[in-house]
């Protein structure tokens, strides 16, 4: 398997639910291109919240989603969580936590999300570096 793509997406302000609106456009383009996606969220109400959002953040979306670890026996091509699945592979990775994932060489893509926050900004240059070290190539998008 080749290295993951990594891209870095960076809002030019913060708002309180930036970051999340933009998961869920990402996630839905992500969707509407064939590929499955994981949405690894930092704690629980973080992935509640998400979970919500997808349904409602756009009037005309409808992204076909589940919980993880799995509620019913779907095979739900979006999957929001807070631990990486170990029983299921997800084409694109959207990494709503501060922290680089673990087993990150099992997506082909991975997807950060960055705003002007400090904490935010400082997680997210650390994560930057530690892709480098693995020797990764990762890709900054300024929106």
């Amino acid at each position: 398997m080749s290295a993951p793509r990594v891209d870095f997406y960076v809002l030019s302000d913060h708002k309180d639910n930036g970051r999340a609106l933009l998961a869920c456009r990402l996630t839905d383009k992500a969707y509407n291109l064939g590929h499955s996606v994981y949405l690894l969220a930092a704690s629980e109400p973080q992935a509640a919240a998400l979970d919500d959002l997808l349904w409602t953040f756009r009037q005309d979306s409808f992204i076909p989603h589940e919980r993880y670890p799995l509620a019913g026996e779907q095979d739900s091509p979006v999957l929001v969580g807070t631990a990486l699945p170990t029983d299921r592979a997800a084409q694109v990775l959207i990494n709503f936590t501060d922290r680089l994932p673990e087993g990150l060489e099992r997506f082909e893509r991975i997807v950060e999300l960055v705003d002007q926050q400090p904490e935010v900004l400082a997680a997210s240059r650390e994560r930057f570096r530690q892709y480098r070290e693995r020797g990764l190539t990762p890709e900054s998008h300024k929106l």
